[in-house]
Parts: C-alpha cells; sequence; structure tokens
C-alpha cells in the first residue's frame, strides 16, 4: 500500500516542554487506552539497542487520532482516564521531534513515523507531517519506539505518574484519593498525573473527578498548576474523608496551631472545622477563643477542674462552630456551650434547717457573727441556703452564688466543721455582694478587703 503524509498542523511549540513531558502524554495514553478497553498492563521497557518502548493492548492508535481536538470518549469515561484534553500527543510528537527523539509508532492499522515535509499547496512552508503506513501489523494494541530517550528521561516521566509512584493510598472516595505525605513534600496528581507540589501540605492528593472550572483552568501545558485550580476539589476529598488514620492526624493538626506547625489544610475553615469536631468526638476539650481564655480565667479554671482540655481557637473558628449549632449540627463545647453544661449540672436538694442535726445546727447558728467579721447583718447579706447535693456531674464544689434563685447555696457537708462553713460562707458572699468571680484581680480585692476586716476584729477582741 501507499505511504502518505498526514501533516500535523502544528502551529506552536511549548517552548518549556522536555522530553520527559512528552513521554508523559505517551504513557498517559497507553494507561488511558488500558483502563477504557480494559486490557493488559502496560509495559515500558528498553530493548538492546538502546530503544525505550511504551505498549498497551488496547484497540490500536488510527490515522483519526491526529486529528482530534477532544476525546469525547475521554471525556464521557469514568474516573481512572487520564487525558480528556486531546492535545497531548500532538504536542508530544511536537517536543520529540524538537528534542531530536526517534519516533516510530505501529498498530494493526499501521506504521506511522514523523517527517518535515512542504505543506499541501505551500512549496515554501515545511511543517511537521506523520508518514503513515497502512499496512498492517499482526498486533494489539500500540507501541512507540523511542530513539534518544535516556534513562533519566524515562525516570523522570515515570515519576509524574501515580501509578509508578509508589505512593500510599490512605482512602478513596468520590472526588479522588488521599496520599500519605511523603518526607519531603506534598504532591498533587490530577487524574494520576503529578499536577504540583506543596511543601506544606498534610497529605498528598489525586483528584479523579475533574469540575468544568478544574477543565478550564487547567493550562494546555499541564505544568505550574496554580492551587486555586484544585483546592475545592481537595476540600472536598478531604470532607468525605472517613479512615481513622486520616481522622487522626487532622486531630493531631488541631494541637499544632500553638507552635505554628499547623498544614495549609487548616488554613482552610471547613477543614479546620471538620478537625474541630473529630477532636471534641474523641477527646474530653472545650473551644475558647484567647480573649475568652484571658477575660474568663473563672470559667478556664472550672473547665479545666471538670477534666476538660482547653483548645484555643479563632473567632473565624468560633463562628463557624456557632453556626453549626445554631443549625442543628454537631454539638460542641465552646465558652457558652460549657457555661449551660456546668449551670445545668447543678440539682439542689434543699435541707430544712428544722432538720439539721444539733452540731450542724449549731455551726450554722454562727452565720450572724460570720457575716458581721465583714460589716454584714442578716438583714443585708443574700439568702443562704443548705443543699444536699450541688453538681449531679462532680461532688466536688462546696458552695455556689446561684443568681438564677437568687440565693448562697452551701452543701450540707460543709457543717461538719466551723471554719470550712465560715471559709465557704465568706468566699460566696463575696461573689454575691460585688458581683467579681472567682480568679480574677476583682475578687482577690474582695478576698483581701475581707482578710483586713477579720482581722481587725481578731485583733479588737
Amino acid at each position: 500500500m501507499a505511504i502518505r503524509a498526514f501533516d500535523l498542523n502544528i502551529e506552536e511549540v511549548l517552548e518549556n516542554w522536555e522530553v520527559e513531558h512528552a513521554l508523559r502524554e505517551v504513557i498517559a495514553n497507553a494507561l488511558d487506552e488500558q483502563v477504557i478497553s480494559k486490557t493488559a498492563e502496560i509495559e515500558i521497557a528498553k530493548d538492546r539497542q538502546g530503544d525505550w518502548h511504551i505498549r498497551d493492548y488496547g484497540r490500536g492508535l488510527q490515522i483519526e487520532h491526529f486529528t482530534l481536538n477532544e476525546n469525547q470518549e475521554k471525556l464521557n469515561a469514568p474516573s481512572g482516564v487520564i487525558g480528556k484534553f486531546g492535545v497531548g500527543l500532538k504536542d508530544a510528537l511536537a517536543t520529540f521531534h524538537r528534542r531530536g527523539i526517534g519516533v516510530l509508532i505501529r498498530s494493526s492499522f499501521g506504521t506511522f513515523r514523523l517527517k518535515q515535509e512542504h505543506k499541501h499547496g505551500f512549496s515554501d512552508i515545511v511543517t511537521l507531517h506523520v508518514e503513515y503506513d497502512e499496512s498492517h501489523n499482526d498486533m494489539h494494541g500500540t507501541e512507540f519506539v523511542l530513539h534518544g530517550v535516556t534513562d533519566t528521561d524515562m525516570t523522570k516521566a515515570k515519576s509524574l505518574f501515580l501509578e509508578f509512584a509508589n505512593e500510599e493510598i490512605l482512602e478513596t472516595n468520590t472526588d479522588g484519593q488521599i496520599l500519605r505525605r511523603k518526607e519531603s513534600t506534598g504532591q498533587v496528581y490530577i487524574s494520576g498525573v503529578f499536577a504540583s507540589e506543596e511543601p506544606n501540605f498534610l497529605f498528598s492528593y489525586n483528584i479523579t473527578s475533574l469540575t468544568d472550572s478544574m477543565k478550564k483552568k487547567l493550562n494546555r501545558e499541564r505544568l505550574n498548576v496554580g492551587r486555586a485550580t484544585y483546592a475545592d476539589r481537595v476540600k472536598a476529598i478531604l470532607k468525605s474523608a472517613k479512615s481513622k488514620t486520616v481522622e487522626d492526624l487532622l486531630v493531631d493538626q488541631v494541637g499544632k496551631r500553638a507552635t505554628g506547625e499547623q498544614s495549609d489544610e487548616m488554613a482552610w475553615i471547613e477543614i479546620s472545622q471538620m478537625a474541630l469536631n473529630l477532636m471534641h468526638q474523641r477527646h474530653k476539650v472545650a473551644y475558647l477563643t484567647e480573649q475568652e481564655i484571658q477575660s474568663r480565667p473563672d470559667i478556664l479554671d472550672n473547665i479545666r477542674s471538670d477534666g476538660y482540655h482547653v483548645v484555643a481557637i479563632t473567632e473565624q473558628q468560633k463562628s463557624k462552630l456557632e453556626t453549626q449549632i445554631e443549625t442543628g449540627g454537631p454539638q460542641v463545647r465552646t465558652l457558652e456551650a460549657y457555661v449551660q453544661e456546668y449551670n445545668a449540672s447543678f440539682e439542689y436538694k434543699f435541707v430544712d434547717l428544722q432538720k439539721l442535726t444539733r452540731e450542724e445546727r449549731r455551726i450554722y447558728d454562727f452565720t450572724p457573727k460570720i457575716l458581721a467579721l465583714v460589716g454584714l447583718t442578716l438583714d443585708h447579706a443574700p439568702e443562704i441556703r443548705i443543699s444536699e447535693t450541688m453538681r449531679v456531674t462532680t461532688d466536688d464544689t462546696e458552695g455556689v452564688w446561684d443568681s438564677a434563685i437568687p440565693a448562697i447555696v452551701i452543701k450540707r457537708s460543709r457543717l461538719s466543721a466551723l471554719i470550712g462553713y465560715a471559709a465557704t460562707l465568706l468566699h460566696e458572699v463575696g461573689h454575691a455582694t460585688t458581683g467579681a468571680v472567682d480568679a480574677t484581680r476583682e475578687f482577690e480585692r474582695v478576698l483581701t478587703d475581707y482578710l483586713g476586716r477579720v482581722s481587725i476584729v481578731a485583733i479588737g477582741k
């Protein structure tokens, strides 16, 4: 049969493409054919003459494949197909030619070589053509034979593929895969092909479900793909994560905010919120902003006394958590949520004073004298009530000023000794009469004043 020349009509050569980038396109096409045709794994090998062979066992390359601008079959293909843009093969051939790589392509539909030839009808214009020999070859699939490709070229090319990168897959979901980050840096793959390095990512990723926006943003070269192109998809992959390993690593990131060692994923509010929710499910934690930690030491002390670990969060994170709670999402322990828990944990069983034991009543009857030590009378003091119980969640609360009643409530067990009852009563009187809260400078001043008043009475006696 006659040998014909087919004009590739390549107007622009990609200046920054090296041999490995052209190899990438050939390997990508072979991998795609393997997936679409469900045939044997591709082969990449070097022969005794030093030529590299890239072989798939699919349906075979045809002359028409050099004309397609967009491969509809690949566009409609399921996840796992790499090349969907239709320009890779022609760019690869142009790069091979520019870099002095000899190319021979064989399939059952014929043999294809590259040559430069005058453009039909224009003797003064020379363009790159495919020399097509349509003689049948007894084979399945397509084989590229490449002369002049070095071992280094091929190593670089293979490193651009998840298929050959020896990555550990932690989880696969509908949007892609989460990979364990290697020591050096995070890697982002798009449909199995390396797209970008992310030095401060917690994981590496393979994005397998491309949005229309991503397809538009992916440049023809597929090099130096910016984070804005794939950020939303990476977020979607993480938000769908269910594996314990991934969740554990995200939870571990929450505590690294204070040291400045958090990964870049935690800068995304959706992901930090996810991590905070996971931490709340697994650990006894309470989330407070830096300002709350500084301004509410009394609550901070109660939180820690209750065995919770305080985790500092940003105002933005708190806002997201509050919205989540208000809209019926998972409940988490913010400052306000803890205060509600704390207040709800009190369950009083008030004691009729007539039912106190003789010794309890003797101690209780010192109440007017104790109040007098700080200049108060019963008429000007808050109501004082005795309760069998205080908090249902813990038994270490001995007294409280409960403004909702309003009354000072003292646990009955404090009536076992005058010193304990007097100390608790004066402490709660300080809260009731001044509004000052525990662990503040204001309350310290109140107690200091009480010490002075009591000292004067003692000295006078």
